[in-house]
């Protein structure tokens, strides 16, 4: 499932393409996503102009000048094509098979926003007033990127959480936009095992150990690290210890081996010589 920096890359490719233009046409493909679309999804659309593209954790947030917000998940497979005056800007590697072009927006500026979608995972909402207190939105936890998110911040989520660290890391709760990938990114930089015990980053009071310093300022390193990948295609996939196993370790001075274990079903990728 795309993370923080994939979301965020499709952002900054959808910004300068539809801020500020007019749909002019929705055409919906069939009924549903992973849910069905809102009643008059595409009439309620038409007509509006953009006001911003935007990002909140995992969901892509298009703000209208009627008020309402295009609330858009990727799901498993989700992806956007921009065609500009009847050119696609994508090359053909990365143009999507166009029988599972579900959504298609026209807009006033002669641009086309497809939205292609292979195993229907994806969702798209209207959404009015309230945004904040939507249920994708209620209890996520903090954008790592910002300022809010720090050791301070992190060490309150994580008091008291006997889950292993890597559990703990995947709840939106604790931090926003963060998934399997980056959290195995993260905890290696940090230097911290996937299997240690959530809690032992905060002191009893609740303040940041030396681990949540070190955990808070890796998130965003490798956050920022993969957005820049994504804006340098040529660098896609340059991962730390994602999808390394039995590879060895990059951190200098460490003769370590990744490793491969699984964790709250998923898989997690570290380095036991070097991640305690």
């Amino acid at each position: 499932m795309p993370e923080l920096p994939e979301v965020e890359a499709v952002r900054r490719q959808l910004e300068p393409a539809m801020r500020g233009a007019r749909i002019e046409h929705v055409l919906l493909r069939r009924k549903n996503l992973r849910r069905p679309f809102p009643r008059a999804f595409a009439s309620r659309l038409e007509g509006r102009r953009i006001r911003s593209v935007d990002r909140r954790g995992k969901y892509l947030l298009v703000a209208l000048d009627s008020g309402h917000t295009l609330l858009m998940h990727l799901g498993m497979s989700g992806s956007f094509r921009i065609t500009r005056g009847g050119k696609r800007s994508t090359s053909k590697a990365e143009a999507a098979d166009d029988r599972h072009d579900h959504v298609v927006f026209t807009l006033s500026n002669r641009v086309t926003v497809t939205f292609n979608d292979p195993r229907r995972f994806g969702v798209m909402d209207l959404v009015g007033k309230g945004l904040a207190s939507h249920q994708a939105f209620a209890a996520m936890g903090p954008e790592p990127l910002e300022a809010s998110f720090d050791a301070d911040r992190l060490a309150r989520a994580l008091t008291g959480k006997r889950v292993a660290l890597k559990v703990a890391l995947l709840d939106q709760r604790v931090v926003a936009g963060l998934g399997n990938i980056y959290a195995s990114e993260a905890r290696h930089v940090a230097g911290l095992s996937p299997r240690r015990r959530s809690s032992t980053l905060a002191t009893a009071s609740g303040r940041p150990t030396a681990s949540a310093v070190r955990l808070a300022a890796a998130v965003k390193t490798v956050l920022r690290q993969a957005i820049a990948r994504k804006e340098r295609p040529y660098r896609a996939g340059r991962f730390r210890v994602y999808d390394h196993e039995g590879e060895p370790c990059r951190t200098p001075g460490c003769a370590g081996t990744i490793r491969r274990i699984t964790q709250a079903g998923r898989s997690t990728f570290y380095c036991p010589a070097c991640q305690r």
